[in-house]
């Protein structure tokens, strides 16, 4: 286990790779901020952004599908120039956009919540060739999306709510088929941003527990990484043999002292692993 680099994000999330370019990435929310790591060169780039981002996707062609606080963004990654796809709560600048994945079919599950996590007042999303459809609001921190393999079962959690949920979902345009149902509770603390590894575990960080859990699809808790930090907010498979698991946390909430105590809150980590991850697929636009 590693530090990836030397800045400590207030907020970092949404870690995530491209197997294409060899490139991680993941964010600092209310700073602004994008950071792309070079895997091959072991090199971090900075980059600000003119609104809050939260995740990112890679299409076929290589462009950079950015979920915003207000929309998508499509991201060169020549120049970086960004430019509108479609908003998303635009409207509403009480919210902004939180946890997202890719289908293995392609589509994107995006989540809202408030900016002050203001109970109910976020949404989940589906978004797929140019459509954004609403799946559930009433939301307040939207997590842990992720899917099986064969794209037959989507999971995702409500954060305060302590529990993950499942649901099957069609294959061809990751849509829920079913109302959701529990999937697990009772984890050791609130479950924050989530990963399927290529056998179809889930890994999910626990926020203020220092801890990203394995659970097996039938719910059976397979393992465990602890990491020296409290706030873990979400995890990601990197690297082209898929066996490196990047981890964003977080000093969001934190006191002086309690930063002063925990000086790598915040940090990004990278974590070998004994199991193959994989990556997500491309997002259709």
């Amino acid at each position: 286990m590693r530090i990836l680099g030397d800045y400590r994000a207030e907020l970092g999330e949404g870690p995530g790779y491209d197997p294409a370019s060899d490139t991680a990435w993941w964010f600092d929310i209310p700073a602004k901020l994008l950071f792309l790591h070079r895997v091959a060169q072991d090199r971090i780039e900075r980059i600000p952004l003119p609104v809050a981002a939260s995740a990112m996707a890679v299409t076929a062609d290589g462009r950079q599908l950015l979920l915003a606080e207000d929309g998508l963004y499509f991201r060169d990654p020549a120049t970086g120039a960004l430019t509108l796809h479609l908003p998303l709560e635009a409207d509403n600048p009480r919210t902004r956009s939180n946890d997202a994945r890719v289908h293995p079919c392609g589509a994107f599950w995006i989540g809202t919540m408030g900016w002050g996590s203001e109970p109910r007042a976020g949404a989940w999303y589906h978004y797929l060739n140019g459509r954004i459809r609403r799946l559930w609001s009433g939301v307040t921190i939207p997590n842990a999306a992720c899917f099986s393999p064969d794209g037959r079962i989507a999971y995702f959690t409500d954060t305060p709510t302590g529990r993950i949920m499942q649901v099957q979902t069609d294959p061809a345009t990751g849509l829920p088929l079913a109302a959701p149902q529990p999937f697990v509770a009772d984890l050791e603390g609130p479950p924050d941003g989530a990963v399927t590894d290529a056998a179809g575990n889930l890994w999910v960080a626990l926020w203020g527990r220092g801890r990203v859990a394995g659970i097996a699809p039938d719910g059976q808790r397979i393992g465990a990484f602890d990491l020296p930090v409290a706030n873990v907010t979400c995890p990601a498979f990197v690297g082209r043999d898929g066996r490196t698991m990047l981890v964003t946390t977080a000093r969001h909430g934190m006191t002086a002292p309690e930063i002063a105590a925990s000086p790598h809150a915040g940090a990004s980590w990278l974590i070998d692993l004994p199991f193959m991850g994989r990556a997500d697929s491309h997002v259709s636009v």
